[in-house]
């Protein structure tokens, strides 16, 4: 090639960093999707499931006992499958989200604010993941009036 030729520019070669980036965030936040599933599945859900004496001293302590606690695993449990399900993937994020500003509150209430940045911190990934699925949201609506 001569100095005086310009190379060609092809419209392959131009979207191709920009597929690269578009995989590249579908790879991150799926990593994340499962590093969330893993943490409200194993280190939230499964010390009140198994009724940890940690998990069984803070419902105590808030009054609540282990009906609450049992509940409230359940609830974590059931968030972190759902936000591995496609079509949960959007409604999960904000449910676990709501569940994280309830704990926000009782940290704040019952333990002088002790951990309440954790709910705060998780918050933000959550967010996150409920904008980025937004449009679950829509095929859930969808496949629910269907089946009503």
């Amino acid at each position: 090639m001569s100095e005086n030729t310009a190379p060609v520019t092809t419209a392959a070669s131009v979207t191709a960093p920009a597929a690269g980036r578009a995989r590249a965030a579908r790879i991150a936040l799926r990593t994340l999707t499962v590093l969330l599933a893993l943490f409200y599945g194993v280190a939230s859900a499964l010390p009140k499931l198994i009724a940890h004496p940690s998990a069984v001293e803070s419902f105590d302590t808030i009054g609540w006992g282990s009906a609450a606690m049992y509940v409230i695993g359940v609830l974590e449990l059931a968030g972190a499958i759902a936000l591995l399900v496609p079509v949960l993937s959007g409604v999960a994020p904000i449910a676990l989200g709501a569940l994280m500003a309830g704990a926000f509150v009782v940290q704040m209430s019952y333990f002088d604010g002790e951990n309440a940045a954790t709910p705060l911190i998780l918050i933000v990934p959550l967010a996150l993941l409920a904008w980025t699925r937004r449009r679950s949201n829509a095929d859930l609506v969808r496949l629910v009036k269907r089946r009503a």
